[in-house]
C-alpha cells in the first residue's frame, strides 16, 4: 500500500515520508506537499529507490 506521511515535530519542522513506492515515484507523488511545506532542508532515500533504479538499467542492458 502506498502512504504518504507527515510528521510534525514540536519544534515546527516538518518531515514528509513516503512507504511503498518504488524509484522516483515517491518524489511525484509528494511533490505538490514539499512545495505547500516550502524549502526542503534535506533528504534522505530509502533503499526502494535506489533498487528499483537497479532493477531498470539491468532491464536496459538486458
Amino acid at each position: 500500500m502506498k502512504t504518504i506521511e507527515i510528521i510534525v515535530a514540536p519544534d515546527g519542522n516538518t518531515r514528509v515520508e513516503t512507504n511503498g513506492f518504488t524509484g522516483s515515484d515517491c518524489r511525484q507523488a509528494s511533490r505538490f506537499l514539499l512545495q505547500a511545506l516550502g524549502q526542503q532542508s534535506s533528504e534522505q532515500l530509502k533503499p526502494e529507490f535506489h533498487q528499483a533504479a537497479t532493477e531498470q538499467q539491468q532491464r536496459a542492458s538486458e
